[in-house]
């Protein structure tokens, strides 16, 4: 009898967590420092003055990204330790009708009485917690609140994306900085998009034209209040 050998399977579903940061990160630092550029130098500022306001929004920007993930990040690992701290008393207290939960759970996702009483009583008594996290709590190890993790990977995923259109001002001739720097940010975006999109299995045209949309809305804004202050004063 022949047997088939199968490719492995490429799912990508370990990578959500520092993914999710590193993708956000990299877009706010484009988006932000590009806006943030495009919006001084609509108000006439000169290169060097861009420059500073370019590095200063890199710096906060990445410390800004840092804080707001490790902070949101710790809300959701802080909910999951106390529903596991809860579910852990549930199982200690009255481990029949915790048994009695798993097996309707499995019940509802199609298999009959008998057998879902059986692999409830199985994965119970190798892992009664973990049984319960995964099926009724829905807290995988994969997808588990990482929040030092995150909070690096948006603090330099941030300050990689907000270098990219900084550069930009130190090469680029001044008569020419803000159409030059809102065509290469939108290419940094697209290429952001594309990158994000490949490494999460997903399809790429759609992340590319999500990121550059927003991109150029965020672009275009923020260059006419630039210009409307400058006007103004």
């Amino acid at each position: 009898m022949t047997r088939l050998h199968l490719p492995p399977e490429g799912h990508r579903v370990d990578r959500v967590g520092w993914l999710r940061a590193a993708v956000l990160g990299a877009n706010d630092g484009i988006v932000s420092t590009a806006s943030l550029i495009l919006g001084v130098a609509a108000a006439g500022a000169q290169r060097d003055a861009i420059l500073t306001a370019g590095a200063a929004g890199l710096v906060a920007g990445a410390m800004s990204m840092a804080a707001g993930e490790y902070v949101s990040v710790s809300s959701q690992a802080d909910a999951e330790n106390a529903d596991l701290h809860r579910e852990s008393l549930e199982l200690a207290h009255d481990p029949v009708a915790e048994h009695e939960e798993l097996t309707r759970i499995y019940e509802d996702r199609g298999l009959d009485r008998e057998t879902a009483a059986l692999a409830a009583s199985k994965l119970m008594a190798k892992d009664p917690l973990g049984a319960h996290a995964r099926d009724e709590l829905g807290i995988l190890e994969v997808t588990a609140a990482r929040p030092i993790q995150a909070a690096f990977a948006s603090a330099l995923t941030f300050t990689s994306g907000s270098a990219l259109p900084l550069a930009i001002v130190l090469f680029a001739p001044i008569a020419m900085l803000a159409p030059i720097e809102a065509g290469a940010s939108l290419l940094f975006l697209a290429l952001l998009g594309l990158v994000g999109a490949v490494a999460g299995g997903a399809r790429p045209w759609r992340a590319v034209g999500r990121v550059t949309f927003w991109g150029a809305f965020a672009m275009l804004l923020t260059a006419g209040v630039g210009r409307l202050v400058s006007t103004a004063i």
